[in-house]
């Protein structure tokens, strides 16, 4: 990599982590590209040159957040044999790296506030059919090795996947003591019907 191009790699990771924290204390509307460019001594112009605007900025991070979740489940799943061990692992990772995500608050204004720009509602369904295809594979390893009854894998990671959204919205939003134990009791649950041949 020559020297400019590392420099701007540089630029645009210092840029990036500078908006993380911005965006995380004043919220997706409440964060300004002048804020900041005040926070990183960067121009506007800079910072548009590497990331087109501030939805385009906040996307970045989303990509970022999203590597990175990947990244630290892949490190933990190998630790865990069983499906049991796996959707309890899952569900400790979504409270930790979602829930507890300091972007969280941020993504929900970002969503609400970008829902009518078309390539952020490509970016959320490119999101949930990845998320889907994550939990089937889960799924069907666990079918193949007999651990659950054989089902259709595709249908049964939607379930998971809208069981995981529900919790989200619900624990956000009410007074839940134990996020993490509402979860596992969740994969409880959900492990119990395709444990059960007549489902």
């Amino acid at each position: 990599m020559n020297r400019k191009k590392e420099q701007g790699e540089q630029t645009k990771k210092q840029v990036a982590e500078a908006a993380k924290h911005l965006f995380a204390q004043k919220g997706y509307k409440g964060t300004s590209i002048e804020d900041i460019a005040a926070a990183t001594g960067k121009s506007k112009g800079n910072i548009y040159y590497h990331f087109g605007s501030k939805e385009g900025l906040f996307q970045y991070l989303l990509d970022e957040w999203d590597r990175d979740w990947l990244e630290q489940w892949r490190e933990r799943e190998s630790t865990w044999f069983t499906i049991t061990e796996k959707l309890q692992g899952l569900a400790e990772h979504i409270v930790k790296n979602d829930l507890n995500h300091p972007l969280t608050k941020a993504m929900d204004e970002f969503l609400s506030s970008e829902w009518d720009n078309s390539e952020v509602q490509d970016k959320v369904t490119e999101f949930y059919t990845a998320q889907i295809t994550f939990y089937q594979e889960i799924l069907q390893a666990a079918m193949a090795d007999g651990q659950i009854q054989q089902h259709d894998a595709r249908m049964l990671a939607v379930i998971l996947g809208a069981l995981m959204m529900g919790l989200g919205e619900m624990s956000r939003r009410t007074q839940v003591k134990d996020t993490l134990e509402l979860y596992r009791q969740a994969m409880h649950v959900f492990l119990q019907g395709t444990l059960d041949p007549g489902t």
